[in-house]
């Protein structure tokens, strides 16, 4: 029977594939030239993520041209944050901006508990419409941002290099950020089931700014949160995989599977065969192709894609780059990795 099931979950049942399944972050976006079409008819970028039928072409759009294993939701990490009461909006070129930044404790208590049925409605109807689409040739993939990064964004107001804001909160009021922190995990959690419910197979967890807490910080503001949406959502819905991913998150990779997640995302940072290593040869792992190699020579991203399947080994990974596709990727090449991927098993 287990056939018929998307081959993402077949390998998280532990199955040993001919193929690893493939799929890519931010796979929907800026390097497709159909994506910058559309986005000269919808400039705003909430727009395109806050309309279902909008969201859903665009999710399509990498699935159509390359036929990936996944097919994730094309939304943000910052989504569901008005419907908790803080509000955002994208600026091209400058990211996100949150005005006025979350730093007092009045602000903290007059947070709201995600309704998201009643905020973020286009998220359930989008990823509905995903499944109808795809049925069993691919599985669909929610996202959520985890607490940590999401008060980042917050605390801070905008994208940060330094983090000195939040962290200063941490060191200097941390009573105050676990507050924060807590009342994002309890909304994510909600937010998470939501998206489960509305047809997501698989959610991944994005904490990228995890990767630039100490070992001892990420154990004190970011994992207790993580573990505190997986324990919520593995209540209610145990068999639907979790996989967390961290930016830069070679120097916490050991502490990352107490989070309670079933798939550790690897940046690029970390040898594929030391990471397996280290994690044991029963964590299920995604990732880690550099990003960058896609503006190589097809020969130097052959070698790289079979290095990384080659040293994962043939159950127990997800094939995936190791960030976000970056803009300015040639399609071409885009196109070579998913092919060398589903090719692999004669390549090796």
């Amino acid at each position: 029977m287990t056939a018929t099931l998307p081959r993402i979950l077949r390998a998280v049942r532990g199955e040993e594939l001919d193929r690893p399944p493939v799929w890519m972050m931010r796979q929907a976006g800026r390097y497709m030239k159909v994506y910058r079409d559309l986005r000269e008819k919808y400039p705003s970028f909430r727009e395109r993520s806050e309309n279902a039928d909008l969201a859903v072409e665009i999710s399509l759009q990498p699935y159509h041209a390359f036929q990936p294993d996944g097919v994730i939701l094309f939304s943000d990490i910052l989504t569901p944050l008005p419907g908790m009461g803080i509000d955002f909006d994208i600026h091209e070129g400058r990211g996100p901006i949150i005005d006025p930044p979350i730093r007092t404790p009045e602000q903290i208590r007059n947070l709201k508990p995600l309704d998201p049925e009643a905020s973020v409605p286009f998220v359930g109807q989008a990823l509905k419409t995903l499944r109808q689409e795809v049925g069993n040739q691919a599985t669909v993939l929610g996202f959520v941002g985890s607490p940590w990064t999401l008060a980042a964004y917050a605390v801070e107001g905008k994208s940060s290099k330094s983090y000195s804001i939040i962290k200063g909160m941490a060191f200097s009021e941390p009573q105050l950020l676990h507050q924060l922190l807590s009342h994002l995990a309890d909304s994510i959690a909600t937010y998470v089931r939501y998206q489960i419910e509305s047809g997501a197979q698989v959610v991944q967890l994005f904490d990228s700014w995890a990767g630039q807490l100490s070992p001892q910080d990420y154990e004190t503001f970011a994992l207790p949160y993580q573990q505190q949406i997986v324990q919520q959502v593995k209540q209610t819905h145990p068999e639907t995989p979790l996989i967390l991913y961290i930016s830069g998150s070679a120097g916490i990779l050991s502490r990352m599977p107490q989070s309670g997640v079933d798939i550790i995302s690897l940046d690029w940072t970390v040898d594929m065969a030391e990471a397996r290593q280290m994690l044991g040869p029963e964590r299920m792992v995604q990732g880690n192709m550099d990003p960058g190699v896609l503006f190589g020579s097809q020969d130097f991203i052959r070698d790289r894609i079979l290095d990384v399947i080659r040293k994962a080994g043939k159950k127990g990974h997800i094939m995936n780059l190791g960030h976000g596709i970056l803009p300015g990727t040639p399609e071409e090449n885009a196109a070579f990795f998913f092919e060398t991927v589903k090719n692999s098993h004669q390549l090796l």
